[in-house]
């Protein structure tokens, strides 16, 4: 089940990421103080039936708190975790899809590039895709569609021929665009409206952030932290939007 959101929900889940825990008291005067005097209760009962939100303890005695589950912090954060994506360990192999799929199968080939786009895969050159990571996701992607090995491979390498893995994940990835995504969202995140704008403005900016947000976060394969590029902004700008966002709760 997909729940949509808007740049009110997403401040409910952009709130409560950034703390391990959120008492709903404190997350009533942020909405109040950015959005307006409306109820939210049917949209955290909402949250908590997606499975993305979950009561820590709550009775008629003691304050409610809340946190995301697992799944309502990828929601907040565009669909994936960016901590997780760059711990994540890397056994120094790298994943080659290969395809060569004929002009008859055009939509089997259309649905192989995006699915190998959401997994992060990055384009190499010709039809090969290469990713740090296994790519059992990808035949699971695939289902039961019959494809045999003179169209769809998929294999496990080094570089052979005195390339560098830098040197991969720079001709396979832009990060440049990559880079430029993260560095317009970070003139919209210095850009928020100051403690006395109006709730309209706020509104307004909490839409543009979430979608810029998305758009960095989305073209970014967020490879483990020894592929990391050199010059790489993501980190740099993650750090601040979660100070921003802890910013938003603080008394003023």
């Amino acid at each position: 089940m997909q729940t949509p959101l808007g740049p009110s929900l997403q401040l409910i889940l952009s709130l409560a990421d950034v703390f391990a825990e959120l008492s709903v008291r404190g997350l009533t005067a942020a909405w109040e103080r950015w959005i307006g005097p409306q109820r939210f209760e049917r949209k955290l009962a909402q949250f908590a039936r997606v499975g993305w939100l979950e009561d820590v303890h709550g009775t008629a005695s003691t304050e409610r708190i809340i946190r995301l589950t697992a799944a309502g912090r990828r929601a907040a954060l565009g669909g994936r975790d960016p901590e997780a994506c760059w711990r994540r360990p890397w056994d120094g192999r790298w994943r080659l899809v290969l395809f060569d799929v004929p002009e008859t199968q055009r939509a089997l080939r259309q649905r192989l590039r995006q699915k190998l786009r959401a997994l992060g895969f990055g384009y190499l050159q010709n039809s090969a895709w290469i990713s740090p990571d296994p790519v059992e996701a990808l035949k699971d992607a695939i289902g039961t569609v019959n494809v045999d090995v003179e169209t769809l491979s998929f294999l496990e390498a080094r570089p052979g021929g005195g390339e560098t893995d830098a040197q991969l994940v720079l001709g396979a990835w832009d990060f440049r665009r990559i880079n430029r995504d993260y560095e317009v969202y970070g003139d919209i995140l210095q850009s928020a409206p100051t403690r006395v704008s109006s709730r309209r403005a706020w509104r307004n900016w909490f839409d543009v952030e979430w979608r810029a947000w998305c758009r960095a976060v989305r073209s970014d394969p967020l490879l483990p932290e020894a592929l990391l590029p050199q010059g790489y902004r993501g980190r740099d700008v993650w750090q601040r939007r979660t100070a921003r966002l802890r910013g938003l709760l603080q008394p003023g």
